[in-house]
C-alpha cells in the first residue's frame, strides 16, 4: 500500500528556473541513465530545470511523466505543489527539477540522500555523476542514514524472503505472502539487486509508482532501467554512503549563493499524516553558511518555507540580477 504525506500537496510555488551546465542523457538498448558532467572550479551546482505542458487528452498519472524524465514523485511534487498526482490536468505546466546541488560528500562510489530521495553514483576514473530517483523505507522501517558501507554482492533475478512481521502486516490487507517470493517481473525486488551491509539492498521494483516515496521496509528501490544500469556498472566493493540532508548549499565560483531545501522525512506516523510542515533542523555547518553577509536572509526564509527541492539563488543582489550566472 502506498501512502502520501499531505504536506506534498501544500507547498508554495517556485517563481523561477535556474540553469548551468549541460545535462547529458545516455541511451542504450536496455537502460537510460541520466549522467551529469561534474562541474569545475569547486562548483557543486549541476544540470538545468525543464518545463513541460501536460498534453491535451492526457490519461496518464504523474508517475508516467516522472518516469519519462527520470525523476521521483517527491521531486515533482516539491517543485509543483498542488498538482494532481493521479491525473494531471491537460494544459498544466510542470517544472521538471533537473538542476540540483551535489551533496557535500566525497565524489566516490554511491551516495544516497534519503531526504531528497536521490542516489548519486560517481563512476570511477570519470568526470561524471549519475543521479537516479529512489524509493525508501516507510516510517517505522526507515532506510539507514549516517552510514558508510559497501556493495557486498550482486544478484540477478533475486528472490524475496518476507519476514514474519511483513507477512503479518500484509494479512491486514487480506494478502498472503509466500515464505519465498520467486524471481521474476512480479517480484517486489525486481530483476536485479545490489546487497549492501547485511540487511539492506538496492533493488528494482514491480511498482514504479513508489519511486520517490516512502514505500519499502528499509531497502532502496529503483526503476527497472536504473537498477539495471547500476547492476551493470557498479563493481562489488564499491563504497556506499547513506545521508539524510534536507538542506544543501553551495557558494559558486562567481560568489553566487544557492540553497536547496527538501521537506524533512517524518520521524513518526503522526508527522507523516499531518498537514503541518515538519520542523527542519539546521546544522551548525548550514547555519554558519547562512550567516554570510552576502546572503539575503529574506530569500533564505522564503526558501526554508517553500521547500521546493530546487536550488534557489539567495545572494544579496538586486532583483534584476537574480539567477544570472556571470
Amino acid at each position: 500500500m502506498i501512502l502520501f504525506s499531505t504536506s506534498f500537496f501544500k507547498r508554495k510555488r517556485i517563481f523561477s528556473l535556474l540553469s548551468l551546465v549541460l545535462l547529458i542523457v545516455i541511451y542504450s538498448q536496455s537502460t537510460i541513465a541520466v549522467i551529469y558532467s561534474l562541474p569545475k572550479e569547486k562548483s557543486r551546482l549541476i544540470g538545468e530545470n525543464l518545463q513541460i505542458t501536460i498534453p491535451d487528452g492526457n490519461k496518464h498519472s504523474l508517475e508516467y511523466f516522472a518516469n519519462q524524465f527520470q525523476v521521483g514523485l517527491s521531486n515533482i511534487l516539491e517543485a509543483n505543489p498542488g498538482i494532481d498526482v493521479y491525473l494531471p490536468i491537460p494544459g498544466t505546466k510542470i517544472i521538471i527539477p533537473k538542476q540540483l546541488i551535489l551533496p557535500n560528500t566525497v565524489h566516490e562510489g554511491i551516495i544516497i540522500n534519503n531526504a531528497e530521495m536521490r542516489l548519486f553514483f560517481y563512476p570511477k576514473n570519470t568526470n561524471k555523476v549519475v543521479v537516479l530517483p529512489i524509493g525508501i523505507g516507510e516510517v517505522g522501517t526507515e532506510t539507514p542514514s549516517n552510514w558508510i558501507t559497501s556493495v557486498q554482492r550482486k544478484k540477478n533475478n533475486p528472490t524475496w524472503t518476507p519476514t514474519q512481521a511483513m507477512r503479518k502486516e500484509y494479512l491486514k490487507y487480506n494478502e498472503t505472502l509466500p515464505k519465498i517470493f520467486p524471481a521474476g517481473p512480479n517480484n517486489p525486488m525486481g530483476l536485479h539487486a545490489l546487497y549492501v551491509g547485511r540487511l539492506y539492498a538496492l533493488h528494482g521494483t514491480n511498482a514504479n509508482f513508489g519511486i520517490g516515496l516512502r514505500v519499502s521496509h528499509g531497502c532502496v528501490r529503483l526503476r527497472a532501467k536504473d537498477i539495471k544500469y547500476l547492476f551493470d556498472h557498479v563493481p562489488i566493493g564499491t563504497r556506499v554512503q547513506f545521508i539524510n540532508e534536507p538542506i544543501k548549499t553551495t557558494i559558486e565560483p562567481n560568489n553566487t549563493f544557492y540553497i536547496e531545501v527538501h521537506n524533512p522525512l517524518s520521524s513518526t506516523q503522526e508527522q507523516f499524516d499531518s498537514n503541518e510542515q515538519i520542523p527542519i533542523f539546521i546544522s551548525s555547518e548550514i547555519r554558519e553558511f547562512l550567516e554570510n553577509f552576502d546572503i539575503n536572509q529574506v530569500d533564505v526564509d522564503k526558501a526554508l518555507r517553500r521547500r521546493s527541492g530546487m536550488p534557489e539563488d539567495i545572494s544579496k543582489k538586486s532583483s534584476k540580477n537574480k539567477n544570472v550566472i556571470n
